[in-house]
């Protein structure tokens, strides 16, 4: 009966876990997180589903996403493939995120079971309730990043290990070496630095006892180095070399060691005191805000620690201690820890602040483990010291107002950490609703979308939602404007649009305010004839307007400033000329043969009240023939607000400033 009680707790507190994170998923984080490596995994798991390791993009220029190696002709991850697979297999079941709570639900099963070999049924669910309110846990559970994936192989590979331990079974020592395995495959150090205390008691049990330890240690060597054959055969099929993993062909210096390390334009000189002090600041965050009860349930789990020692250290026990060791100390030799701090002056900056030390993630097991034994501890020593002092009705009253004070107290810490982490990343999905909303009804037709680039020329860099098909022929196809004709040209009977918004990126602060869908037309003739007309406010000074072309530029001031003020520019195959009024006619200037041609109008009120109207039209020349199409739009407030932030979004602009733009072929005569 007992035993079937402890396996419906169990089953309970996995299936709340997966509800909790199948909830925090869809509603907290519906267009992904700030971190967009999630893009890259849920890219990743669409190409296994697909049968494809790599994307041979029809413009690579155009179609590279975050985080893809260039490798000639075709592209690949450079990520391994496991967390995508597991995601994929989520798709299979019918939702990328039902792979979510699936890998919630059995992480939180195989704590229970791990801590009930070490310790006992009550600690093991224990230890997964603290599991199951530990803020690192649900957050990362929730994305679709390698940490939960990883760290359920791992406690695949913890359990089948102590359950072969004690039975002897080589089969079950089998899995928890194919587990460990995988693990490797999936994150290589991870796996290292979690197996490494199990390496040890292996080690150990041989020494001692090596007729008996022998089978099933060496099955699950066997199957262990299985998987880090099938990583190395992957590394060859990717990269060319067995020995070179994808994140270092995309990096050579993003890994571990001190020293120089780069990764695309950033750069620092890791030294060992600066990995200290970094390391440092991730485990204070991750003991005073990640874990359950923060501090609080620090210091039980400090508790249980000694409890432990002081009964006497079982050498399964201290595998278990072990991991306190080994996941911190080799942390300190990968900088990711320095870079999930962003500003290492600032609290609060950098990826911590709404994902946690995700790097520690496997820190969890240990804590919510000892967290567990020291939380019994404490309930039985006041138990026992309530019926020592106390009548036994007394002794019930208080300890169960000890019990509610203390539950109240941890679950308070846990449950303000956890709302503020929550703020923080309902926050940004608040912001990336109002840039996504105008992708939400429309087009409906086959089309290209071109996309912004606040972080350079990537796909899914910050767009994680708007990722293409494996095949890059999708219904709605997304593109940067890196190449705009060959992109049409790849497209030739797709709708074209371009995504603008207006506002710095930073969805963490609320920006951007808001965001335009623009239907781009593409003409090609002779001569192409740009006719714009912007609205200019009756209290403006007057009115200028700069031309520039790559290599040459010309400005001219209106003779009569109205209130809609005419530009118009006709591109040939050699020049781009301004013509007609209220504008002295100007010297055509010379265009190549791709170009983007800049028109800014600025609009002088006096300081302080000024703006520009910026058209960035893109134009290439074919022999005798121009093709163009329709520009950009931008209202700046400022001159460094030009440039992709602050797009002209037409039912948001103030009454008399607009602009309104009509692009067609013109005799180039």
């Amino acid at each position: 009966m007992r035993r079937r009680t402890w396996r419906a707790a169990v089953v309970a507190v996995a299936l709340a876990g997966a509800l909790a994170v199948w909830l925090l998923a869809t509603r907290t984080f519906p267009y992904h997180s700030l971190n967009h490596d999630e893009g890259v995994y849920l890219q990743q798991a669409a190409m296994l589903l697909e049968g494809q390791l790599f994307i041979r993009p029809p413009v690579e220029e155009s179609f590279r996403p975050w985080f893809f190696v260039d490798d000639g002709n075709r592209l690949y991850p450079k990520y391994a493939p496991v967390p995508a697979a597991i995601f994929a297999l989520g798709k299979l079941a019918g939702g990328y995120r039902l792979a979510l709570a699936g890998i919630t639900a059995v992480t939180l099963a195989l704590v229970a079971l791990i801590v009930r070999e070490v310790f006992d049924r009550r600690t093991g669910i224990a230890a997964a309730a603290i599991m199951l309110c530990s803020p690192l846990f649900v957050i990362e559970s929730a994305v679709f990043l390698p940490y939960a994936p990883t760290t359920m192989l791992n406690l695949a590979f913890a359990y089948g290990y102590l359950r072969a331990d004690r039975t002897g079974d080589w089969r079950v020592a089998g899995a928890a070496g194919a587990a460990v395995g995988l693990a490797f495959f999936a994150r290589p150090y991870t796996a290292v630095l979690f197996a490494t205390p199990f390496i040890v008691h292996a080690c150990w049990t041989l020494a001692r006892e090596p007729r008996v330890a022998l089978p099933r240690q060496l099955a699950t060597a066997v199957f262990g180095l299985t998987g880090v054959g099938l990583a190395l055969a992957y590394n060859a099929t990717v990269t060319g070399s067995p020995l070179v993993f994808p994140y270092e062909a995309f990096a050579p210096l993003d890994g571990l060691g001190f020293g120089q390390r780069r990764i695309l334009n950033h750069e620092i000189d890791y030294t060992i005191e600066l990995a200290l002090r970094a390391n440092a600041r991730v485990l204070a965050q991750f003991v005073t805000d990640w874990i359950a009860g923060g501090i609080l349930g620090a210091a039980v789990a400090a508790v249980g620690v000694g409890v432990t020692i002081r009964r006497g250290l079982s050498p399964r026990e201290a595998i278990l201690a072990g991991l306190l060791v080994t996941v911190p100390v080799g942390n300190v030799y990968f900088w990711g820890n320095f870079n999930i701090l962003g500003d290492l002056e600032r609290a609060g900056d950098g990826l911590i602040a709404t994902h946690g030390p995700y790097y520690h993630f496997d820190l969890l097991v240990p804590v919510a483990a000892f967290g567990a034994v020291g939380a019994l501890a404490l309930a039985a020593g006041a138990r026992r010291l309530a019926d020592r002092k106390l009548t036994p009705e007394a002794a019930r009253v208080a300890l169960v107002a000890a019990l509610l004070v203390s539950t109240l107290a941890i679950g308070g810490v846990t449950a303000t950490t956890f709302d503020e982490k929550l703020d923080r990343n309902a926050a940004v999905t608040d912001t990336y609703e109002e840039v996504y909303a105008p992708l939400e009804d429309g087009p409906s037709e086959r089309s290209v979308v071109f996309l912004p680039t606040p972080y350079g020329d990537w796909l899914a860099h910050p767009f994680q939602a708007l990722r293409n098909d494996p095949d890059i022929d999708g219904q709605r196809v997304y593109a940067l404007d890196e190449r705009p004709f060959a992109v049409v040209d790849a497209y030739p009977d797709r709708s074209l649009y371009r995504l603008a918004y207006r506002g710095a990126w930073a969805p963490h602060a609320g920006s951007p305010q808001a965001a335009r869908l623009q239907r781009v037309d593409h003409v090609a003739g002779s001569a192409v004839e740009l006719n714009t007309t912007v609205g200019v406010p009756p209290t403006a000074e007057g009115v200028t307007m700069t031309v520039t072309t790559d290599d040459d530029s010309a400005t001219d001031v209106a003779e009569n400033v109205s209130e809609e003020t005419p530009v118009r520019l006709t591109v040939t195959d050699e020049s781009v000329r301004i013509h007609g009024a209220p504008w002295d006619s100007t010297e055509p200037l010379p265009i190549d043969d791709r170009d983007d041609i800049v028109v800014t109008v600025f609009v002088d009120q006096g300081p302080g009240s000024s703006f520009s109207y910026r058209l960035e039209l893109p134009v290439r020349t074919e022999g005798d023939t121009v093709r163009a199409l329709t520009p950009s739009v931008e209202r700046c407030s400022s001159i460094r607000d030009c440039g992709g932030e602050a797009a002209y979004i037409p039912d948001q602009s103030l009454d008399g400033l607009f602009v309104r733009t009509e692009l067609a072929v013109s005799d180039a005569n």
